[in-house]
């Protein structure tokens, strides 16, 4: 009996000293959107008024810090007839969870808001069809379907 006491008290001990030790260590703050929510400078270059369609076979699938500070997005280099530009999807947290799976040699049309960084243009999708499978990444204003946030 005073065995089984012992163990006890020490079993609690030793899950009181992990459980302090977990809890010490430095807060780091609410994880956030990376940069990628509304009202951050990224999402201010999505504008409805530019929004085009493009069509063209995917070169690359990269991932890409479009704004200094933010999280990692992925970004596809369309090869279209006129040109070659990069689409930005969205921050790469939720890309890579999404069931449609783009790859390089894929044939696409992306409708989204052209704008430019770094003095090149680019285009932030709103949507990617591939085949018959569409990726609706924004809202007709432009607002991310990630963020959560709805006017």
């Amino acid at each position: 009996m005073r065995t089984k006491r012992i163990i006890g008290l020490l079993v609690v001990a030793f899950v009181v000293l992990v459980a302090s030790v977990a809890l010490a260590q430095p807060w780091k703050g609410w994880r956030g959107s990376g940069g990628w929510g509304m009202g951050n400078p990224y999402q201010r270059n999505y504008n409805p008024a530019t929004v085009e369609t493009i069509s063209g076979v995917v070169e690359s699938v990269n991932q890409v810090t479009p704004v200094k500070g933010m999280s990692p997005g992925i970004e596809l280099i369309v090869k279209t007839d006129k040109e070659t530009i990069p689409v930005h999807l969205g921050p790469a947290y939720y890309i890579e969870r999404l069931d449609v799976k783009i790859e390089k040699g894929d044939k696409v049309e992306a409708k989204g808001s052209r704008a430019t960084f770094s003095g090149k243009p680019a285009i932030i999708a709103g949507e990617i069809r591939k085949g018959d499978s569409v990726l609706k990444l924004r809202d007709d204003a432009g607002i991310p379907i990630w963020s959560g946030w709805r006017r």
